[in-house]
């Protein structure tokens, strides 16, 4: 098992995630997080952190998407260690609906 970051992540980006990880396995897009599965060590202290319910263990229903997702793009977004403020306008895009299809952004983050 691994853990997995989904779509309400995306706009959100709390950071709260990132400072707990032991073993720095959270990469930044330019609008949401990832976890490279490989690099987890399912530990799950990240899990309760996040305050938009966004990271999830890979064995829940409807979390091959997320996986696929997090394997692939925490290949070629830069790693992220440091906690640094959600955006501004977080609080307005928590729970909305068809974030992914409407917000994704591909792009990297800026990393450390």
């Amino acid at each position: 098992m691994t853990y997995i970051v989904n779509d309400e992540c995306i706009r959100c980006k709390h950071m709260d995630c990132v400072e707990v990880c032991p073993v720095d396995c959270f990469y930044e897009g330019e609008n949401m997080l990832v976890i490279h599965p490989e690099e987890c060590i399912d530990c799950g202290v990240c899990e309760p952190e996040c305050p938009v319910d966004a990271i999830k263990p890979d064995s829940d229903s409807g979390a091959e998407k997320w996986l696929a997702l997090n394997a692939d793009y925490s290949k070629v977004w830069p790693n992220i260690t440091v906690k640094r403020d959600a955006p501004a306008d977080a609080a307005e895009w928590f729970g909305k609906p068809n974030k992914f299809e409407e917000q994704f952004s591909p792009k990297p983050g800026k990393g450390d």
